[in-house]
């Protein structure tokens, strides 16, 4: 509890401000518990998921969406029979489908749990080495930097003020001559 003063109407030496919105845990008006409830916070480890465009932010459009008229492709003059054609179009089609979910089947989890190691450890070494021995070579650097400013300032500046002023008064002149 507060200390008492004998001076303050309630007797408190000091009072917790008051805010006309409300505390942010509890919130007075409804304009702003509404804000709150917009803003709630989404957990990433359980988010919902996109299982209709598994490629929101487009990765993978130039690499690997490949259909059959990318691979396979009969020049005018030259084709097969169109049963042969189709037959091969499903087969490519079907195939191509069938053995990416065998190998995501197999082998997704395991490379999931691969490249979430991976970058974790590549998150870990950035926040915890790489960020922090950049920032202290750059607060060392300052130092120098300083040093080095006040030794051109100090040597360099006056020589090259002394060479303008010599240079600074010779007149040159073009003459064209016929």
């Amino acid at each position: 509890p507060p200390a008492r003063s004998p001076s303050s109407p309630q007797g408190f030496l000091y009072t917790a401000p008051i805010r006309e919105q409300g505390n942010i845990y509890k919130p007075n008006n409804k304009m702003m518990a509404d804000e709150l409830s917009e803003k709630a916070v989404h957990d990433v480890h359980t988010k919902e998921i996109d299982l209709v465009n598994r490629d929101p932010k487009h990765l993978n459009d130039d690499v690997v969406k490949i259909d059959f008229e990318d691979v396979i492709a009969e020049p005018e003059g030259t084709h097969s029979f169109d049963g042969i054609w189709k037959a091969s179009f499903t087969t490519f089609t079907v195939t191509k489908y069938w053995f990416y979910r065998l190998l995501s089947a197999i082998f997704g989890i395991p490379m999931a749990l691969i490249w979430g190691i991976y970058f974790a450890i590549l998150s870990f070494l950035h926040i915890w080495a790489v960020v922090p021995c950049i920032r202290s070579y750059l607060i060392e650097i300052q130092c120098i930097s300083r040093v080095y400013s006040i030794c051109i300032h100090t040597f360099c500046d006056p020589l090259f003020e002394a060479i303008g002023k010599m240079f600074s008064s010779i007149r040159a002149t073009v003459r064209k001559e016929i």
